[in-house]
């Protein structure tokens, strides 16, 4: 199936043999406009906004790495290679070499932390920023309670050293998938062609490096987020927050207080939905997003 109509593919090499895809659509006169997902998903995330963006933007949707079609390269002991800073210099190398060296970004999941510090370490390159469904990570792990652990249970369980979730989700991974997103699958929240794009992509390469994303945001990305807030640095760039009114966000954190501890210009709201923004109310995400971005 055709997600992106209209759009070119592209795996652009952006250094260490990492090769980053993307899907990227027709050139436009007005400004870029980048979009990042989150776990355990793809690009294809976005296919209900991104043509509809690309009528008045330059939408560049990649995969992550570690994820989808984009490269899993070696880790490290201190997981330094999938960490946000590591993953958000890739997103601004593939823009850059696609011609677009100022971009606004909007990122969904773990796709929102790498955009969050990539607004942090290339605020020159960052319009604006559009956060979905998260509060910063440390807010997160700083802040977790009883409820907010047993939610989101995958996040202490993929932290674990490898290969121990690796092996686990190994031997089920499509197992593994459904129950992980039940939910919402339950609620007929993904198209059966993008479903079967996300058990595609689950490959083993995928489930390590995911494993790999969470446990580099459990350590060395707290490091860097602690310096920041150290320093008492914040982001410059206009963010908009916009998370599920059904979802974990909402119910165990205030995601606006929490989004102006890190940054200046911060707006948004609660959606009337779950995790899984672009796929279930794309049609309000596309509203708040033209009023952000003008």
């Amino acid at each position: 199936m055709d997600f992106f109509p209209g759009f070119r593919q592209e795996t652009l090499d952006v250094g260490g043999g990492v090769g980053i895809h993307a899907v990227v659509g027709p050139k436009r006169p007005g400004p870029a406009l980048l979009l990042l997902h989150g776990y355990p998903q793809t690009h294809v995330i976005w296919h209900r906004v991104a043509p509809r963006l690309a009528e008045r933007f330059n939408v560049v949707a990649t995969d992550l790495r570690g994820y989808g079609d984009s490269a899993k390269p070696m880790t490290a002991p201190d997981h330094a290679p999938y960490a946000k800073r590591v993953m958000a210099a890739d997103q601004v190398e593939a823009m850059r070499q696609l011609g677009f060296e100022r971009f606004h970004v909007v990122g969904h999941d773990r796709g929102g932390r790498v955009a969050h510090r990539l607004a942090a370490d290339h605020a020159a390159q960052v319009l604006s920023l559009t956060v979905l469904d998260i509060a910063p990570t440390l807010a997160m792990y700083e802040q977790t309670t009883d409820a907010y652990a047993r939610a989101y249970w995958h996040w202490f369980f993929l932290i674990t050293p490898a290969p121990l979730p690796e092996r686990m989700i190994g031997a089920e991974p499509r197992l593994y998938l459904r129950e992980k997103m039940r939910e919402s699958l339950d609620r007929g929240v993904f198209t059966r062609e993008a479903w079967a794009e996300y058990e595609r992509c689950f490959t083993p390469g995928t489930i390590h490096g995911s494993c790999e994303d969470y446990r580099a945001a459990a350590s060395i990305d707290l490091d860097h987020d602690r310096a920041d807030r150290d320093a008492g640095r914040k982001l410059r760039a206009p963010v908009m927050a916009l998370w599920g009114e059904r979802g974990v966000v909402e119910r165990c954190f205030k995601p606006l207080d929490e989004w102006r501890r890190v940054a200046d210009d911060v707006r948004g709201r609660a959606l009337p939905c779950g995790h899984y923004i672009p796929e279930e109310q794309p049609d309000a995400l596309l509203a708040e997003l033209e009023k952000f971005l003008g």
